[in-house]
């Protein structure tokens, strides 16, 4: 790494949501900033007027700070820069790498015409814009539009880029192209780089989709007499299809997925293994691991694969691992929304729910996964689940009977502990000539509704003596009804 203090951006266009790429994006020059102590920057570039939206700005800055990205300095915002951009962009004209075209729109839609007619890619020429000097003052004194577009040299144009190594564009494959329009804003490779000069930007961090505008960008560096940055392009993100990344796959909005029951920790974790290894076969890590971890020479190359599976498995990681005390203020609201609790019961009985929630989260993937295991223990009914009925209940007799005996070996116990619940039931199970799970296992489903839960002596614990021998008993009831 250079000696020069770290100044990196995310510079995103507020013309839509924070995209998991851009997000992917904004992460990685963050940890690189935060493993370097270096400056994160965001940048909104919302010279687009048109489709811009302080929407979009919003939805940009909820995401990022969902996700925890903070940055060091205040925001800036490219369309205030309008008039910097036009003061390069004529610097560049006054020292001869820039020029005036005054090219009507309507001349250059008919050259394109007319080489696609010939069947040759269109290129333009610079000699239909050079006028004579009095010919120039007499189009600038009567005021005609003109757009500003720069001089491409001869030869070539070569970076070392931070993740695919060498890459080198011949200037004659690169078109004399606009930075300034006739109406005087800028076009996007001549902002940004004006905008990254006068922030200071010390290096470049981006989608490789940005590879081809970056030569036009080292050019207008080089012509404004500015340091260059090292430049990093990063790998597409695909779907599991092999295909970019889209709306097809599902969600893409960052936004989404907060609302899908996944913890900004989990989601930051999967991005940063998006095109980044840290090795070791390492997976799971917490914010504090990635900042350590992250190394920018093991950037990858290659696509990475958005798998919403693999999402899941990294967020089931993460919510058994964080400390509790963060993750109960993303579930505890989701209980709330699904009217299962109030904040008021929540903080009635604390002890309670600080127990339910460690017992579930290990068997949980997301935040509406916990919910759904928590119901049973929020509400007086419980539903059924059909594949658990199906199959712990299927010898419907013999279930009964076991049931019934399980709630008669409890309902006596003085005790309502684990100790001396386990000792009953197996007991039972002795006498009957059964194994404990031909017992334990029909009675979760009578408990819980469900096939899969915290052991059985915690749920009957947790559910109290009370309530666990009424769901017993109307087990009992319903399988003896007629199917």
């Amino acid at each position: 790494m250079s000696a020069i203090h770290p100044r990196l951006r995310f510079a995103p266009s507020p013309t839509g949501y924070l995209h998991v790429g851009g997000a992917r994006t904004a992460l990685f020059n963050w940890l690189y900033c935060r493993k370097h102590g270096g400056t994160f920057l965001l940048r909104i570039e919302d010279t687009d007027k048109a489709r811009s939206t302080d929407e979009s700005t919003r939805a940009i800055f909820e995401g990022l700070h969902w996700l925890g990205l903070d940055w060091d300095e205040e925001v800036v915002y490219q369309g205030a820069q309008v008039e910097r951009h036009q003061r390069d962009a004529h610097a560049l004209v006054a020292s001869g790498h820039a020029y005036r075209d005054f090219t009507t729109a309507e001349t250059l839609e008919r050259l394109r015409a007319e080489a696609t007619a010939r069947k040759e890619p269109f290129k333009f020429d610079r000699r239909i814009a050079e006028y004579p000097q009095a010919e120039l003052d007499a189009r600038l004194a009567a005021g005609e539009p003109y757009a500003i577009r720069f001089r491409v040299p001869e030869g070539s144009t070569a970076w070392d880029d931070l993740v695919h190594e060498r890459i080198e564009f011949p200037n004659k494959d690169i078109d004399d192209f606009v930075i300034l329009r006739s109406d005087g804003t800028p076009v996007y490779n001549h902002a940004v780089v004006s905008d990254d000069i006068a922030m200071g930007i010390t290096l470049v961090m981006r989608g490789d989709d940005h590879i081809s505008n970056t030569p036009k960008q080292i050019l207008l560096y080089q012509a404004l007499g500015a340091a260059l940055p090292q430049f990093a392009h990063l790998p597409m993100i695909h779907g599991t299809d092999g295909k970019k990344l889209s709306k097809r796959h599902g969600a893409t909005a960052v936004g989404d997925y907060q609302h899908l029951g996944i913890l900004p920790s989990a989601m930051a974790n999967f991005l940063a293994l998006l095109g980044w290894s840290p090795g070791q076969d390492i997976e799971v890590m917490m914010r504090d691991e990635m900042i350590a971890r992250f190394d920018e020479h093991k950037l990858l190359k290659k696509a990475a694969v958005f798998d919403p599976k693999k999402l899941e498995w990294m967020n089931g990681q993460h919510l058994s691992k964080l400390p509790l005390d963060d993750v109960l203020p993303r579930v505890v609201p989701a209980l709330v929304a699904a009217g299962l609790t109030t904040d008021a019961d929540v903080a009635a009985r604390a002890p309670w729910f600080r127990t339910l929630l460690d017992l579930l989260r290990v068997r949980a993937r997301t935040i509406d996964d916990l919910v759904r295991q928590a119901t049973p223990f929020l509400r007086d009914a419980i539903e059924y689940d059909a594949d658990a009925v199906a199959k712990q209940w299927a010898d419907r007799p013999a279930t009964r009977d076991l049931l019934d005996a399980a709630a008669g070996v409890l309902a006596p116990l003085p005790e309502w502990t684990p100790a001396a619940m386990e000792g009953a039931t197996r007991t039972l199970a002795e006498v009957r000539g059964v194994s404990a799970g031909k017992i334990f296992q029909p009675m979760r489903v009578a408990l819980t509704g469900l096939g899969v839960s915290p052991g059985i002596f915690e749920v009957l614990e947790l559910l109290g003596k009370e309530r666990a021998l009424a769901r017993l008993h109307a087990a009992v009831r319903r399988l003896g009804e007629p199917v």
